[in-house]
């Protein structure tokens, strides 16, 4: 073939190429503008039914800032308020020290089954840790899943304060969680309102300080003892530019079918099919037993993880197969808790995973992976073993005042081991 048909050849392929691909080119991370608010394409769905004086269900899922009777409890107060005509439901979907990777998988249970009409997602100090491409998985996860169940539901970003953010907010730039999600939210349209930066302005004004032990003086506010959870002053704060940036809104935002959007994700690796699934007696071995309802942790974690099972005896099992890509455990951490061993395919783990930690003064909800990145078209099976002896105390030494005698109470005893549900992303498999 001739040198010049061969170019045009090429290069006709080329254009081909560009203008017929629907693969879109990877996003990539950059810092993002703060602004207290981007409106973007709005609430008009949730606004329209507030404003017709319609039953509204308004949903917060996030982590323990979301969690306190602070600007959760008070936005909801205040939608009451600036819509009194509307019957306004709250969903309470927040757990204190979880991000966004177990938002995508407790999603269905704890936000969709009650019917949303507004979901406020709130995770960008708890992801802070989390790299951009890790976030964007789980949070495109829980945008779709959103919108699958019902593409007229309205999703609305909150980024919140903690100390270390305000380095990038003088700057006038959104922390690296929160400009994560700042893509994720131009790509879908997704309005965001900056919190954080409110707090921000307020200490360079003179007017706040980030952390303090006690009361300032008169006109100073104190937003919080530790750095990263409000006081009541601070959760006003949230509440007040949280108010102000619905009003804003509501004067140019237009109802909007959501499902259009879906054609499309933010990343290919996008978390939503995420899911949570209760244990079964047919994948359990040993002395497992189901928790009584007047079970103590039972009726404290119960509205979040369901039934949960518990089990001591070293050699008893939880085994189930799957086709995906990952699997996890909703768990319990605790005082009394054991260690286990994992086998992913015949694989065993190396060592035993302790389902204690250096805070195990009381219990706490958790998350035990078992296996991730693996061929979603190949069925795994996995098995989580308890083991015989029970994992090393030590490291909660420091919260005792008396750590030599405390330990060897039988508050700190035992190879427990309490599951509610499995995490997946994929199917189950008998």
């Amino acid at each position: 073939m001739h040198l010049s048909c061969l170019k045009l050849l090429t290069a006709g392929l080329f254009l081909f190429t560009a203008l017929f691909s629907t693969q879109a080119a990877p996003p990539a991370y950059h810092a993002v503008k703060a602004e207290l608010v981007k409106p973007r394409q709005g609430l008009g769905n949730v606004l329209q039914k507030l404003q017709q004086g319609k039953e509204v269900n308004v949903a917060y899922l996030g982590g323990s800032i979301t969690a306190a009777n602070g600007w959760r409890v008070k936005t909801t107060k205040w939608l009451k308020e600036a819509f009194p005509k509307a019957r306004i439901h709250e969903i309470h979907a927040a757990i204190g020290g979880t991000g966004s990777d177990l938002g995508v998988f407790r999603l269905q249970r704890d936000v969709l089954d009650h019917k949303p009409d507004l979901v406020f997602v709130e995770f960008a100090v708890n992801d802070g840790g989390r790299q951009p491409e890790a976030i964007w998985d789980s949070m495109d996860g829980i945008v779709r899943q959103i919108w699958q169940a019902n593409p007229q539901t309205d999703i609305c970003f909150v980024y919140t304060f903690r100390v270390n953010y305000e380095k990038e907010l003088r700057e006038g730039e959104c922390p690296r969680a929160a400009s994560a999600m700042e893509l994720l939210a131009d790509h879908y349209g997704i309005p965001s309102i900056n919190v954080a930066l409110k707090i921000a302005e307020l200490e360079q004004q003179g007017k706040l300080k980030f952390q303090s032990d006690k009361p300032l003086a008169d006109g100073i506010i104190q937003f919080s003892k530790d750095g990263v959870h409000p006081l009541d002053q601070g959760h006003e704060i949230y509440t007040e530019v949280i108010g102000d940036a619905i009003q804003k809104m509501e004067t140019d935002s237009q109802p909007v079918n959501h499902a259009d959007k879906l054609k499309q994700p933010f990343v290919e690796s996008h978390w939503t099919n995420a899911k949570m699934i209760p244990l079964e007696p047919s994948m359990l071995t040993g002395n497992w037993k189901k928790l009584p309802a007047d079970n103590i942790l039972q009726k404290r974690f119960g509205n979040r993880m369901g039934q949960i099972w518990e089990a001591d005896a070293p050699g008893s099992r939880i085994t189930f197969r799957f086709r995906g890509t990952q699997a996890a455990l909703y768990d319990l951490l605790g005082p009394d808790g054991g260690q286990v061993l994992i086998t992913v395919d015949g694989k065993p783990s190396q060592k035993p995973v302790a389902r204690f930690d250096s805070y195990c003064t009381y219990h706490r909800i958790s998350t035990l992976r078992l296996a991730q990145n693996l061929d979603p078209n190949q069925v795994h099976t996995v098995t989580v073993e308890i083991h015989p002896e029970q994992p090393d105390r030590t490291p909660v030494a420091f919260r005792l005042k008396n750590p030599d005698e405390e330990l060897k109470s039988p508050k700190f005893q035992g190879t427990r081991i309490r599951v509610g549900q499995i995490m997946l992303r994929g199917e189950l498999v008998p």
